[in-house]
């Protein structure tokens, strides 16, 4: 942009000097100066433009150009057109990046609306894995656990999104449950259909149906809007993407070891999305939505599409770790 930018103020200054030589020649014609031409160079990268300005007797009209200038006018929009196209293709991922954060916004909104219908109780993150047996599974923001088999439960709304506490407050719009960046899908007899869910909860709001079932003890499990008073609603995560590669269930599990300061024991439990620019969307308590840009490579191996990722495993002094602990939850 900096050599587009050099080139257009040559040419604003040659046409200043255009306009300036036009208003002044009635006053020179009186004078018996010089009516030498005078000459520009405009340069951009390799290009060279040689411009004669002829400053004859008679007055140079103020409005009017010659085919010159013109000619330089076009030069200008061609550089200006080789430099924005470029942007402007590369535009549509920011709009999917911009409905990701909205759909991330609405879901967190249907999330806190049900808790307000709910005396305060929030939905579970993931049921605990014994279906109808515990009558509190049914409070779970979703039941499936998403995998790249052919069961409708990858593809198809109806089998659980529409069932589940949050659908009447999402407007019954589906397709919030997904980041347009996501392009997973299952193979269902010989035809493509995409899988229906790239959010995960944070695992701390509601746990497995109300439990930690020994997972995290000694940290704190938020069972009401009210609950959050550490690390607070606008530091909690609420939501987040996973990858597009990955298991999905309802929970996003950050591993808490070495939290606060023993940076050696960071790992993963599961691994967060990287659909923005090897970014994650993320949204907070506090209703509002960012994207989060992972700064160690460790976070973001390589898409493994169709395979399934190995998303548990050690990574020490990860600031990214640290990262998702400071926003998960506290210590008891």
């Amino acid at each position: 942009m900096s050599a587009t930018s050099g080139f257009v103020a040559q040419i604003f200054n040659l046409l200043y000097r255009r306009v300036s030589l036009g208003r002044a020649s009635n006053v020179q014609r009186r004078n018996e100066s010089s009516h030498a031409p005078q000459s520009a160079t405009l340069r951009y990268g390799r290009l060279e433009i040689c411009v004669r300005i002829q400053r004859a007797g008679a007055p140079i009209p103020e409005s009017g150009f010659t085919s010159v200038e013109l000619l330089v006018v076009l030069a200008v929009i061609a550089a200006l057109a080789a430099t924005l196209l470029p942007a402007l293709a590369k535009s549509r991922p920011n709009v999917q990046a911009l409905q990701c954060l909205n759909n991330h916004r609405q879901l967190c909104a249907a999330r806190r609306m049900y808790a307000d219908d709910s005396h305060d109780r929030i939905v579970y993150a993931s049921d605990d894995g014994i279906g109808s047996s515990n009558p509190l599974n049914q409070y779970a923001w979703t039941l499936s656990h998403l995998d790249y088999t052919s069961n409708s439960k990858n593809w198809d709304t109806n089998v659980d999104i529409v069932l589940r506490p949050l659908w009447p407050y999402t407007g019954k719009d589906a397709s919030i449950y997904r980041c347009p960046s996501d392009r997973s899908f299952v193979v269902v007899n010989g035809a493509a259909k995409p899988r229906v869910r790239s959010m995960t909860l944070n695992f701390y709001l509601g746990g497995y149906a109300g439990t930690d079932l020994g997972f995290a003890s000694t940290y704190r499990l938020f069972l009401k809007s009210t609950d959050l008073t550490a690390p607070g609603p606008a530091k909690t995560f609420v939501l987040l993407d996973r990858r597009q590669d990955g298991f999905i269930g309802g929970a996003f599990s950050t591993d808490m070891s070495g939290y606060p300061t023993n940076s050696p024991q960071h790992g993963f439990l599961d691994l967060p999305g990287m659909y923005h620019n090897l970014g994650c969307t993320f949204s907070f308590a506090d209703g509002r939505a960012e994207i989060k840009c992972w700064r160690d490579a460790r976070t973001t191996p390589p898409l493994q599409p169709g395979a399934g990722i190995n998303d548990s495993f050690a990574s020490p002094r990860n600031p990214d770790v640290a990262g998702l602990q400071d926003h998960a939850t506290r210590p008891k």
